[in-house]
């Protein structure tokens, strides 16, 4: 990396803004462009950011490029990132669910075992203090199958956490993501699939976190370390950013999750009751895309149904364009045919005076989707 000047287009995400980490770490000169100034951009204090409107490239910059701007010209994010996992052995974690989870655990119980990792994640991890790490030792990663990026990626270990056709507009079918897998599987030195759950104590509740546990101590004994080492430092990891993120505001207590798949929220309602026995369970769900609405309104429905109560907003669209008669109110409708009253609350602000003028003493309020929902966590507590 050293004398490279890396412009990463999308500075901001959660993916590139690691990236962008971890190649300074190893010697280049890095700098980006976003929309807006996130969090992420916290640990790259001191790199040349640029906030506008549009993307922009500076001259004399190499650029990287975000799957989210296939218009601009560069090195695509996964071609980069394939040159970052080719330098030394990798760890790569893959799968619809959980994938982020068990990353993060895998790289938690290197670093506290003393193996030195360096890992790029797709989400914040508070006990390691950033979504990337510099070590010298094996690189943990986060694979992303929406672009197909992790089939290119050379794994020492491979990782997969479940598979279910999650991208619609990526794959024809589940039968199409599945052989992509196997595909990739092929070209890995050791594989982790179907692991048992992890049997003992978690710090993380859920039956989902127990399987996420499993697999990562399968992979972490693959990697050298002893079955006794592996599951006490995964025992003792407390999650990532907006992977049930528990808040105790005034007379409720929120928790913040990035679910939202029919799967991944049905495990996390479950997880809820786990963890708050008893008590009444709020939610308040932002749809995301329209591709994955329409395709999943009915399913997302049938897992919302098991709460108590339910709101609705429209559909956050990251990178997709509106489709005709696609908004958040599929699901609501989904619900209705169930036989619960949802309420519809399009905007995030909506869904919050909903949840203000709705709300008993002691409930929990889950707050789940990928898109800005997690904005309502502090409308809550203003």
């Amino acid at each position: 990396m050293k004398g490279r000047r890396l412009w990463f287009v999308g500075i901001g995400g959660a993916g590139l803004s690691a990236y962008a980490q971890l190649a300074r770490a190893w010697g280049a000169e890095v700098g980006g462009w976003d929309r807006v100034r996130t969090p992420y951009l916290e640990p790259l204090a001191g790199a040349a950011i640029e906030i506008a409107p549009e993307p922009v490239v500076p001259a004399g910059w190499e650029a990287v490029v975000s799957s989210a701007y296939p218009a601009v010209e560069g090195l695509r994010r996964k071609d980069f990132l394939r040159e970052l996992v080719a330098t030394r052995p990798s760890i790569v974690v893959a799968g619809t669910h959980g994938k982020g989870t068990t990353a993060a655990m895998i790289a938690f119980a290197l670093r506290e075992t003393g193996r030195d990792p360096a890992w790029l994640i797709g989400a914040p991890v508070p006990q390691l203090g950033s979504n990337a790490g510099f070590g010298g030792g094996p690189l943990v990663v986060e694979g992303d199958e929406s672009d197909r990026t992790v089939f290119d990626l050379p794994a020492e270990i491979a990782v997969v956490t479940n598979l279910e056709l999650d991208h619609h507009t990526e794959f024809a079918s589940l039968a199409e993501l599945e052989g992509e897998f196997e595909r990739w599987l092929a070209t890995a030195v050791h594989v982790v699939r179907d692991a048992p759950p992890f049997a003992g104590e978690l710090a993380l509740p859920g039956e989902h976190n127990r399987r996420n546990a499993g697999a990562a101590v399968a992979a972490l004994e693959l990697a050298g370390l002893p079955h006794s080492d592996a599951a006490a430092a995964v025992a003792r990891f407390a999650g990532t950013g907006r992977r049930f993120d528990v808040h105790e505001l005034a007379g409720m207590t929120v928790v913040d999750d990035y679910a939202h798949m029919p799967a991944e929220l049905d495990a996390t309602i479950r997880a809820a009751r786990e963890r708050f026995p008893g008590r009444s369970l709020r939610v308040l769900f932002q749809p995301h895309l329209y591709s994955r609405t329409l395709n999943l309104a009915s399913e997302l429905a049938a897992a919302l149904a098991t709460a108590d109560a339910v709101a609705v907003t429209d559909v956050y669209p990251a990178r997709e364009q509106p489709l005709p008669g696609v908004t958040g109110k599929l699901v609501v409708d989904a619900l209705s045919d169930l036989g619960v009253l949802a309420a519809w609350t399009p905007t995030v602000e909506e869904g919050v005076e909903h949840l203000r003028r709705t709300i008993r003493n002691g409930d929990v309020v889950l707050v789940a989707g990928a898109g800005d929902v997690e904005r309502a966590v502090a409308l809550l507590e203003g």
